[in-house]
């Protein structure tokens, strides 16, 4: 109910790559045409569309602005007779840039294209209504709001028909072959729950601390870039990059000086790569390459934020003078 969708539309899975990738192969099953998509997608749904093109499919991707949102006129060159199937992040999970998608639902809808929402981020962060959303499919994971690792959920919208992903059981009404992990999917529930509960509370505080760290940063290590500041971005989630230092010295050096951020993606750990999403939205692969992510929960305090920014600052300013001399 909190999200907003029927308990026979909900498939519990391993976690938001699996539900994600059920989506895609599950709706592409038996059909050939076009996928649509932003770019920049999270890699769980980027290397199932590769798979994809493998097998013959194509894709059309919809450009970002500058904030990182779907350019205004982008679903108008679409290749709407080959467009099959429709997929994209409701929250970014690297910048937290909240994409507003009613109208491209809408129009979805309107052409009976199958539309799924990467919710993984966005779920136990703000308000996520399945119904509302207009989407045939929505994906979310446990941990990303303080639920268990290893449960996520596929929502899917009934009548549907979804092809699925694992076989030899009948399981979740057949779309999900396995035994279920009851008492993950209680500890989900319940960890939803408790957000639910004390939603405006928590993404009001954890906002505070995002801003009061941003500001920080903006005021101590100037220049500095905030990806996406323009846009609504989700209350946890800060993406900065720091002109004149190298990104993957600087995780390194503020993960010795007790700093837990990231390059992209956590699925994409270890890549020397720039992040996508930020190339999408016009960035130069040497801001791209100088742009951590920092995302903060509600159990941080003010004291760690200040700490934090006292670290981060200094860092950056020993990595700059490094480099000019």
């Amino acid at each position: 109910s909190i999200l907003g969708a029927a308990p026979a539309e909900v498939v519990f899975t391993s976690g938001g790559t699996e539900a994600n990738n059920t989506a895609v192969f599950g709706f592409s099953e038996g059909r050939q045409g076009v996928i649509a998509l932003p770019a920049g997608e999270h890699p769980s749904i980027e290397m199932a569309v590769r798979r994809l093109e493998l097998r013959g499919w194509q894709r059309a991707t919809m450009p970002l602005d500058s904030q990182g949102l779907i350019a205004g006129s982008a679903w108008n060159d679409l290749p709407w007779d080959s467009v099959q199937i429709a997929t994209c992040l409701l929250a970014h999970n690297e910048t937290g840039v909240i994409q507003p998608l009613q109208r491209l639902a809408e129009l979805f809808a309107e052409r009976r294209i199958p539309l799924h929402l990467d919710a993984v981020q966005a779920a136990g962060k703000i308000d996520v209504n399945f119904r509302v959303s207009g989407a045939t499919s929505l994906s979310v994971g446990a941990h990303k709001f303080h639920g268990p690792r290893g449960i996520g959920a596929l929502l899917i919208r009934a009548g549907t028909r979804l092809a699925p992903l694992l076989v030899g059981g009948h399981q979740e009404r057949e779309h999900r072959a396995g035994t279920e992990p009851v008492v993950l999917a209680v500890g989900m529930a319940r960890a939803l729950q408790l957000w639910s509960e004390q939603r405006d509370r928590w993404n009001r505080e954890v906002a505070l601390l995002r801003d009061r760290l941003e500001q920080q940063l903006r005021e101590t290590c100037a220049p500095v870039v905030v990806h996406g500041h323009m846009a609504e971005r989700l209350p946890n989630t800060l993406n900065i990059g720091f002109p004149g230092c190298d990104g993957e010295a600087l995780l390194v050096a503020l993960d010795l000086a007790g700093i837990c951020c990231s390059m992209g993606s956590a699925c994409a750990s270890g890549s020397s790569e720039p992040a996508p999403v930020l190339l999408a939205m016009g960035c130069t692969k040497e801001l791209a390459r100088a742009s951590l992510r920092f995302s903060l929960g509600r159990d941080n305090t003010l004291d760690e934020v200040d700490e934090a920014a006292c670290r981060i600052a200094a860092t950056v300013r020993r990595m700059r003078d490094r480099r000019a001399n």
